[in-house]
């Protein structure tokens, strides 16, 4: 299984950036899908996660400012930043936990990374 996330770039504060998130290879199933980020000199912390059945968990930070969304059919997950920060400045990862049999539990899988640099 592999995830490919695109999306980031360099954007002026307040403006606004679409992360995009494809998982490929031997899926059955995918549970929860999510965005991470990491800032430099700091841990990797929860941006957003939606659950298989649409339950969505935003880290209180970026609450009103992102949304998440994702693509059954696609195997995709989105994440919609508006009235972007500095302080959101890192490198962002998509998460997804995917089962790749009807016999196995989901795996966690981490795609590459893409960094969204906001400017002030």
């Amino acid at each position: 299984v592999q995830l490919q996330a695109s999306g980031g770039g360099l954007v002026q504060a307040g403006g606004s950036l679409r992360l995009s998130c494809v998982a490929s290879g031997n899926i059955f199933r995918i549970k929860d899908m999510g965005w991470y980020r990491r800032a430099p000199g700091k841990q990797r912390d929860l941006v957003a996660e939606i659950t298989s059945t649409g339950a969505i968990t935003y880290a209180d930070s970026v609450k009103g400012r992102v949304t998440i969304s994702r693509d059954h059919a696609k195997n995709m997950v989105y994440l919609q930043m508006n009235s972007l920060e500095p302080e959101d400045t890192a490198v962002y990862y998509c998460k997804a936990a995917v089962a790749t049999s009807l016999y196995t539990s989901p795996n966690t899988y981490w795609g590459q990374g893409t960094q969204v640099t906001v400017s002030s």
